[in-house]
């Protein structure tokens, strides 16, 4: 496993902005889980998510440097990762669709990708609290 070394502590603020995003991610996906959308469909367009990201990308500057710095890679390439994953299953499902075997595809690839995204938050955010660094450059 590959593990960035850093040498910059992080200041207590940024840390709770990482605890924020990753808290906002959970949020998205839980309103998924218990609510009318998909969990995905929550993750991806819902509200929580598309404001973690957007801190992501305002705060990551201040993150260059330091241990937190593999958080905020790992909490975007989540987001961005899902989104094409959905984009793909979704032109195959469409595609199937046609046969009928696109309605299962569907179906099973957004609940895998689901699963995917909460494995993510939830590893994510337990590293974080053990104050860990994320791997490096990985997508899964």
């Amino acid at each position: 496993m590959n593990t960035r070394i850093t040498t910059l502590d992080a200041p207590p603020s940024l840390v709770n902005v990482v605890h924020l995003v990753y808290a906002l991610h959970a949020l998205g996906l839980a309103i998924g889980a218990f609510g009318a959308a998909s969990v995905l469909g929550s993750f991806l367009f819902g509200w929580p998510s598309i404001i973690a990201v957007i801190l992501n990308y305002v705060k990551r500057g201040e993150a260059r440097g330091t241990w937190l710095e593999s958080h905020f890679d790992w909490q975007i390439r989540t987001f961005w990762w899902a989104l094409l994953w959905a984009l793909l299953v979704a032109g195959v499902s469409i595609l199937l669709a046609v046969v009928l075997v696109g309605f299962a595809t569907w179906a099973v690839g957004m609940f895998a990708l689901g699963v995917w995204a909460i494995y993510r938050i939830a590893r994510g955010w337990l590293r974080l609290k053990d104050r860990q660094g994320m791997p490096a450059a990985q997508a899964g």
